[in-house]
């Protein structure tokens, strides 16, 4: 991602509601990202590979929920690392779960951070300010376009 682009985040999530509240948090941030959604694991898959074929790229972080129907989170996580297109792709487990176990299990997948969901606008607009800050001014991402070309 250039300096001067705007951040794509695809949101994989069942829950219509916690994809609205982080769209509302994002504006009421004063952040412009673009985020796209998928309802499940799925459609998230599909929908990268499809970008990534029609030469749309990648986005540059996903938030990806554990527990969807057709195919949840950790199965999604698992079929990115098998993907040599995808496993270098930045994801962010952003689920309403602190079970320490699935902490644990989602690191052995190689998520790259793992949140609890915060509850409330409040916490959810200083989250994603936070989410925001760390991933597209502090962390260095992967070059997707480059990557693409090689």
């Amino acid at each position: 991602m250039s300096a001067a682009a705007t951040p794509e985040i695809l949101i994989v999530d069942d829950q219509d509601d916690d994809v609205e509240l982080t769209r509302i948090s994002f504006r009421r941030a004063g952040l412009e990202v673009a985020l796209h959604h998928a309802g499940n694991g799925r459609e998230g898959l599909d929908y990268l590979r499809q970008r990534i074929e029609a030469g749309g790229g990648r986005p540059d972080l996903v938030l990806l929920d554990l527990n969807m129907p057709v195919m949840d989170g950790r199965e999604m996580l698992l079929e990115l690392l098998d993907d040599e297109g995808l496993r270098d792709l930045p994801v962010v487990i952003f689920t309403t779960s602190a079970d320490p176990v699935d902490v644990e299990a989602m690191y052995r997948l190689r998520c790259n951070t793992y949140v609890t969901k915060p509850v409330g606008l409040e916490a959810m607009v200083g989250f994603v300010r936070d989410l925001h800050q760390y991933w597209f001014s502090i962390a260095s991402l992967p070059d997707a376009d480059r990557l693409r070309e090689e």
